[in-house]
């Protein structure tokens, strides 16, 4: 089963991956936001094709995008389902010259993730999934790819981590599972790509306890919930998308939904937050 929107979205990922690719280590201009982080040619390029095309796969559903997101919230708290877009998902990877950076989209519906899409432009992969949908990853060329989470690791639990983004609170938590599990193996890896090594099978626990904006992890989210993950606020709540005030969202937890490991490490992270 599928959405009827995905096919067009794929494309339309695609696209935008091919956008970007021109401006890569080409020593692109950076030009810092008012929020101090960077953006390129590359994103515009990228939020161009996928605004433009989101629409016209579907004029009733509104865009919000990383590089167009000053809408207020009285107009977005009336929408009822609307796309989340980061056209260029770990700028500062794509800068370094990094193949670590993403294009991800995703449909909403009243909070919830229907289904995401996360592009690597640099090798032509995608993956996609929703909940209702299973998860998928296609190589170039070939036929998608059924990919499921791992509930059980056949040695050490590996942790993957922002490159660039961590935290006092995140090194307690994984302290937590020290004591549980002995010696972890973790791993260091950017953009929306710690959720695909999650769902895909080769990570187990990816936490963010620092700052995302809700385009950074819709579209992954939407991956992961259709291997059999889930992604939980601090409390053990799913991390949902309704309309607020702030695009930010809470510090969360991504892991297996099945993982017996799980009611341990929502306490743990209940006394931090």
């Amino acid at each position: 089963m599928s959405h009827p929107l995905l096919p067009g979205v794929l494309e339309l990922v695609r696209q935008a991956g091919e956008a970007i690719l021109p401006f890569w280590r080409q020593g692109v201009e950076v030009v810092e936001k008012a929020d101090a982080s960077p953006v390129t040619a590359a994103d515009l390029a990228a939020h161009r094709i996928l605004a433009e095309g989101l629409l016209a796969l579907d004029a009733s559903i509104p865009v919000l995008s990383e590089e167009d997101a000053d809408i207020a919230l009285s107009e977005r708290a009336g929408w009822s389902r609307w796309w989340l877009v980061d056209p260029l998902d770990g700028t500062k990877e794509f800068i370094a010259d990094s193949e670590e950076f993403t294009v991800n989209v995703a449909l909403i519906e009243h909070g919830e993730v229907v289904f995401g899409v996360v592009g690597i432009p640099a090798t032509g992969v995608i993956y996609h999934g929703g909940r209702a949908f299973g998860a998928w990853r296609i190589e170039p060329g070939q036929q998608p790819q059924a990919i499921s989470t791992r509930e059980a690791p056949a040695a050490g639990l590996k942790v993957v981590a922002s490159r660039r983004h961590g935290s006092v609170e995140q090194e307690q938590l994984l302290a937590a599972l020290v004591a549980r599990f002995g010696e972890i193996e973790r791993g260091s890896v950017g953009s929306s790509l710690k959720f695909c090594q999650l769902a895909e099978g080769s990570a187990d626990f990816y936490p963010r306890l620092a700052p995302t904006s809700q385009w950074d992890t819709a579209a992954a989210q939407g991956v992961l919930e259709g291997a059999g993950g889930v992604v939980l606020t601090l409390q053990g709540e799913p991390l949902r998308y309704e309309a607020r005030e702030s695009l930010l969202n809470p510090f969360f937890l991504a892991l297996p939904a099945d993982a017996e490991w799980r009611g341990l490490i929502v306490e743990e992270a209940k006394a931090l937050g």
